[in-house]
């Protein structure tokens, strides 16, 4: 086969580790907006329009990902006892016919997906207007202040500061991640160089698009020495890669966490002087919602890679020669394939199942501070809700450097 033509997905079953802080956070850091604009009514209600937005987009999400799951579901019961019967029965027409039906139902995921995405992009349009709306009523409300608080302008030298080491983190961050997909796609050219001289592995890989499961196959068809080295030293690189990620990220949420602090002195300061507090806590939204849309983005091209991967194998092999003609010998050798597949796209559907419930609970209950009037609070009221949403934020897992592959590290 000709799987130098092939493309590993380099999708994780574990995308919901990134989903999930991120959801929780977009909830929290409206909260926070909502009560920073108390007594200021037009402000709020901006605030509590967009959040209903996002409410709506997240069950819209609930709804894609439950598609995921049926159509991981499809893979596992139908599409591969199917192949697996007809590979038995020597009928490789057969199977075209099942890759066919495979993808229409991918085909619709995509489409679903897409237009999903879309979706956020024009929601995070919608919150940035606001931002742009609570910046100008802002402007015009500092026009009639004339000096700053001694103490506000001490934070603001710190929240300089702070932005500063946290904009140098997230290029070590981007730098780190940068030097994991390099040494991932050596380590796939170097498996791929392999699995030339291993027949049928093209197989393995057009079904099973997972970089982890691929290199751990490779390991049983390496008889070299060198070769065995080689491909140890690069497994060794991709994780302490990893692991510098894991702590540059845990780094850059204490950060975060530190600003949102600050910023909420800032705010309280600001209180004092009767001005509008900027819309910091806005900007943090748009930030969560365009990593969400990220994830969702990642999905549709995993989907597309999946779609074309079955697209070659239905065309390529089973009604091509390479299979025709070796059905005999490919046989078991495929049928264990087709026992990998299973696993692998069950924990695929499971990952799925957890992003759909994310998206469902944020819609039900995350939201529910909008039924408080934040201007109806008294300080100590006020004092109270923000130490139980700064609470919240502290408590949220920070997303760890995970390997693209179907486990937390190769070996």
């Amino acid at each position: 086969m000709a799987d130098s033509k092939m493309a590993v997905s380099q999708w994780s079953p574990d995308f919901v580790q990134e989903l999930l802080p991120a959801a929780q956070k977009t909830a929290l850091l409206y909260n926070l907006s909502y009560l920073c604009l108390a007594k200021f009514p037009n402000l709020e209600r901006l605030i509590r329009s967009r959040a209903v937005e996002t409410q709506l987009l997240f069950g819209s999400s609930a709804s894609t990902m439950v598609k995921c799951i049926l159509t991981s579901n499809n893979l596992v019961e139908s599409l591969f006892p199917m192949l697996v019967a007809a590979v038995e029965k020597n009928k490789p027409t057969l199977a075209v016919k099942f890759l066919a039906k495979a993808a229409v139902w991918i085909k619709d995921i995509i489409t679903d997906v897409d237009r999903i995405v879309v979706k956020y992009d024009l929601h995070n349009r919608d919150v940035a207007s606001t931002t742009s709306d609570v910046i100008k009523e802002k402007q015009d409300t500092d026009k009639k202040i004339t000096e700053q608080n001694k103490e506000l302008e001490e934070i603001q030298k710190t929240l300089d500061d702070l932005k500063s080491l946290l904009k140098k983190t997230t290029a070590e961050i981007e730098e780190t991640e940068k030097k994991i997909s390099s040494k991932s796609q050596e380590i796939q050219e170097f498996a791929r160089s392999i699995s030339k001289k291993k027949r049928g592995f093209g197989i393995f890989a057009a079904i099973v698009p997972f970089i982890g499961l691929i290199v751990k196959s490779i390991y049983n068809a390496i008889k070299d020495p060198k070769h065995l080295a080689h491909l140890n030293a690069l497994e060794a690189d991709l994780n302490r890669f990893i692991a510098e990620k894991t702590v540059l990220k845990q780094k850059q949420w204490q950060i975060q966490l530190q600003l949102i602090d600050l910023q909420m002195k800032a705010t309280k300061a600001s209180f004092d002087l009767k001005s509008i507090p900027d819309p910091i806590h806005l900007n943090d939204v748009q930030e969560s919602l365009t990593k969400i849309q990220a994830i969702l983005i990642q999905l549709k091209n995993f989907w597309e890679n999946v779609a074309q991967m079955l697209d070659y194998l239905e065309k390529k092999t089973f009604v091509g020669e390479d299979l025709v003609e070796e059905l005999a010998d490919l046989k078991e050798e495929f049928l264990q394939t087709i026992k990998t597949a299973k696993e692998a796209w069950s924990c695929f559907g499971e990952g799925c199942k957890r992003a759909s419930v994310i998206f469902k609970l944020q819609t039900k209950d995350a939201y529910r501070f909008l039924e408080v009037n934040p201007s109806s609070l008294s300080k100590e009221e006020w004092q109270k809700k923000y130490e139980s949403v700064k609470k919240q934020l502290e408590n949220i897992d920070p997303p760890q450097g995970v390997t693209p592959s179907v486990r937390p590290a190769i070996r």
